[in-house]
């Protein structure tokens, strides 16, 4: 049963904007999932569920994975704000960012979870990444500049 509930919240919240876990709870009692308050609040915290910005104001339910997109988008233009350059030398990519933008430069990248990417150290203006292979370098550098044209 809870799977079947937990299906229809997914579907719920993505053809309704659905702001207040009592909202939430009629709609289910309307599709046939006897539930309380108590009920719609596990099954938030076990689907994991967070608020994002509606277009016409507010706040509305969504899938943790879809909210990181909403974040992603903040990232990229952190990322497109601060970025001034980037080289690579073998197996390091270095970046070079505004001053004082490097380690928010550095979670934009992060989020784009670059799996050849071993790890990164920011300072004030420069980021340097390890990553795998040299080819890794290139592949990740093209990913950054083709991220930055869109």
């Amino acid at each position: 049963m809870k799977k079947q509930r937990h299906a229809k919240i997914k579907e719920l919240i993505d053809s309704y904007e659905i702001d207040t876990q009592e909202e939430l709870a009629l709609l289910l009692n309307k599709n046939g999932f006897s539930v309380t308050q108590a009920t719609v609040s596990r099954d938030i915290r076990e689907l994991k569920l967070t608020k994002i910005p509606k277009n016409s104001g507010g706040f509305k339910y969504a899938l943790l994975i879809e909210s990181e997109h909403y974040l992603s988008d903040k990232y990229m233009r952190v990322l497109k704000d601060g970025f001034v350059s980037m080289d690579t030398a073998q197996n390091i990519l270095v970046v070079k960012t505004v001053s004082g933008m490097a380690m928010a430069v550095a979670a934009a990248i992060d989020s784009m979870k670059f799996s050849q990417i071993i790890g990164s150290i920011a300072g004030d203006d420069t980021i340097m990444m390890a990553l795998k292979t040299n080819r890794d370098a290139e592949d990740v550098y093209g990913e950054i500049m083709k991220t930055l044209e869109d």
